[in-house]
């Protein structure tokens, strides 16, 4: 199977505009070329398509056949009981699929929740995924819901997004467009790599998805309300909005391999992981002190071969972990991003050093956390070693949730 990358042109703010508030979504003419060839397969064939969103790149097939779902588990390798989030375009969208009919009839009730209306205000379009009960009897495909009551829905700030949901017409169902347990993908390139030869189309917009890590995922359909995912939006943010003064948190940062099905994507299974050995050092430790040779005694190990060893910093530990004895052989493998290092002892237990500076803003750290993964794959890291963050309840959150599900070894 032949992979495709399809470049949109059309400027963002040129892609469609919405129509009294969030209810109508329409895109703008003439539809750009790229757009129109993904809406097209999506429509005729069951093979998905990736495109980007505002948090990471999607892989999206028509949520209403069960063919095209499973299209989803078969590129990604995906596990049959992790259920899938559904995009709409708009809120007409939304209230047809809870309604299981395009008819309204005159005095019939807004099958919406009123718990999610003052959310769906503040913060749709955007990194937020509400979970609602399932309608009886559902367009959606079974798929989608893997064997639960209830299905996840959001509503995309990407103006892509939302235009091809529409041409398409119908909801996408769409995890992130990656290999099951790798990396979320925040380029067309990351999902090429990945998915090569299992889709046939991917949709770049020549952008690095924004928020960098996925939705949170919200569960208003019980009391109190809970945070089943961390995300775009954190739980600060969302205890300003009437309803949900008393949100929880119900969710664990490892993986959670139980019997039971999860709730939410993201719950149950270790995600998020690099070919490479992850160990995390939670906020504050090492420091400026730094590492030693010692440090890395845990994976080298009975290692007959020396490691390549990296690190990605977020602010406070000095270039290559403070390490002595190693210099600078390379800057900038890619401008900003990656720089290597050689061991000028030859007794040391790596041969190759290389670092990656996310920067100390929380928001810069989400954007650039799963490509810095990637990139550490792609230079041939053996091990990496991650300088966690604050665990505060907003964005940070959600990159300490990613990076204790992507490591095998967490140090505090």
């Amino acid at each position: 199977m032949e992979t495709r990358i399809l470049r949109v042109t059309t400027p963002p703010s040129s892609l469609g505009s919405f129509t009294s508030g969030l209810q109508n979504w329409t895109p703008s003419t003439p539809i750009d070329p790229a757009l129109s060839e993904a809406a097209h397969h999506l429509r005729t064939t069951p093979i998905p398509v990736a495109f980007p969103t505002e948090t990471v790149y999607g892989l999206g097939a028509d949520a209403t056949r069960s063919d095209a779902v499973k299209g989803i588990y078969t590129a990604k390798g995906r596990p049959s009981d992790n259920p899938l989030i559904v995009h709409v375009c708009d809120l007409d969208m939304l209230r047809r699929l809870l309604r299981g009919t395009d008819e309204r009839k005159e005095g019939d009730e807004d099958p919406i929740p009123a718990v999610y209306k003052p959310l769906i205000e503040k913060f749709w379009p955007g990194p937020l995924t509400i979970l609602l009960p399932l309608p009886e009897p559902s367009p959606l495909a079974p798929e989608v819901s893997a064997g639960l009551p209830t299905f996840g829905a959001r509503m995309p700030a990407s103006p892509l997004a939302k235009s091809l949901i529409k041409l398409v017409g119908a909801p996408l169902a769409a995890p992130s467009a990656n290999a099951s347990t790798r990396p979320s993908p925040t380029s067309a390139q990351h999902v090429a790599d990945d998915l090569n030869g299992r889709i046939q189309v991917i949709l770049d917009d020549g952008e690095i998805c924004g928020v960098g890590v996925e939705s949170t995922v919200v569960d208003g359909l019980c009391s109190p309300p809970v945070v089943l995912r961390p995300g775009g939006v954190g739980i600060e943010e969302l205890r300003t909005v009437p309803g949900w003064e008393k949100v929880e948190k119900a969710y664990k940062d490892g993986a959670e391999n139980g019997a039971a099905a999860p709730r939410a994507p993201g719950m149950k299974y270790k995600h998020y992981s690099p070919r490479a050995k992850v160990v995390l050092y939670e906020a504050g430790h090492k420091g400026k002190e730094g590492f030693s040779h010692e440090d890395f005694q845990d994976a080298v190990e009975g290692e007959e071969t020396k490691k390549t060893v990296g690190f990605i910093r977020t602010g406070g530990w000095p270039l290559f972990g403070g390490l002595a004895a190693v210099e600078s052989v390379k800057d900038g493998i890619l401008p900003g991003k990656v720089r290597e290092g050689l061991s000028s002892q030859g007794e040391a237990e790596f041969k190759r050093v290389l670092d990656i500076d996310l920067g100390s803003d929380v928001k810069g750290v989400a954007q650039g956390l799963f490509g810095a993964l990637r990139e550490m794959d792609t230079h041939g890291a053996d091990v990496v070693y991650v300088e966690g963050v604050s665990d505060a309840d907003d964005i940070a959150a959600a990159v300490m949730n990613r990076l204790r599900k992507a490591a095998s070894v967490v140090k505090s």
